[in-house]
């Protein structure tokens, strides 16, 4: 999953977080279902509808679709068994994961782009 291009990708003036320099990945069981994923935090200088329109385009060069269950304004697509989603993040968002106040990403448009898959699973992928 790490190793996924969309991971990478990014509009021009973002830059990885200070603090989330590595892809975090791994992968979780309950209940017998088995999910793995991965993502990446950036900073961004601009707006959230530039971020926005950048993984539109970039998710569809790459054979994403939007999820069906998604909301309009929501960033959230899907391919074979795995969803990708993009999150801005908040003061209080970092706040509750133990990042305390970071300005660099509760600016402009700080995001975290993630991919996750459940397999050997008959649970579907999705937002």
């Amino acid at each position: 999953m790490a190793a996924l291009d969309i991971l990478d990708s990014r509009p021009d003036g973002a830059t990885v977080a200070r603090g989330f320099e590595e892809v975090d990945a791994g992968c979780w069981a309950d209940s017998g279902d088995v999910s793995v994923y991965a993502h990446r935090t950036y900073a961004f200088p601009g707006t959230q509808a530039e971020v926005a329109a950048h993984y539109r385009a970039a998710a569809k060069r790459d054979g994403w679709t939007p999820a069906p269950e998604a909301v309009s304004d929501e960033l959230c697509f899907a391919k074979e068994r795995t969803s990708l989603r993009i999150v801005f993040l908040t003061a209080e968002g970092l706040a509750e994961d133990g990042h305390g106040s970071r300005p660099d990403l509760t600016t402009g448009a700080g995001y975290s782009i993630s991919v996750d898959s459940f397999v050997n699973s008959d649970v579907e992928a999705g937002c």
